[in-house]
């Protein structure tokens, strides 16, 4: 009998690159630790894991998958439930924090809070600034428009 897979073409790749594994980071993007990284000690069941804190910014707890949204980085964790000291050896031994802080994501969350801490001017002399450089882009464009 054919089985299932005998009809998929053998150049097949895997479409998700991004697993729900003990050692992935993660971003907790709902609730009271929102933006801050964690780390995957264990998974409990279908909806539900044990995470830690690469860095101590959070409680170890357990925390559904649905708030949580999966990084590409991955700490090499032995076993189940590891306990938060070798989660701490093991994340800066990868040096995850600093990966982090170099991807674009992390730059586009680090963006939006400086907005929101903003004020009434500084987002006025924002305005201005945007302004201006949009009139000097423009300016240029028409010379090198011009010149054609």
């Amino acid at each position: 009998l054919d089985s299932p897979s005998s009809h998929l073409p053998h150049n097949t790749t895997m479409v998700f690159k991004r697993h729900v594994e003990i050692g992935r980071v993660a971003l907790i993007n709902l609730g009271p630790h929102t933006d801050k990284l964690a780390v995957i000690v264990d998974v409990l069941d279908q909806t539900r894991c044990l995470v830690d804190s690469p860095d101590g910014s959070i409680p170890r707890h357990v925390s559904p998958f649905r708030r949580l949204a999966l990084t590409d980085i991955t700490v090499p964790l032995r076993g189940h439930g590891a306990r938060t000291g070798t989660v701490r050896k093991a994340c800066e031994k990868e040096g995850v924090v600093g990966k982090w802080e170099k991807t674009a994501w992390a730059g586009k969350i680090e963006k939006r809070k400086k907005r929101a801490a903003m004020g009434d001017f500084d987002r006025f002399k924002c305005m201005i600034a945007k302004k201006k450089k949009s009139a000097m882009i423009n300016k240029e464009f028409k010379k090198l428009k011009k010149a054609m």
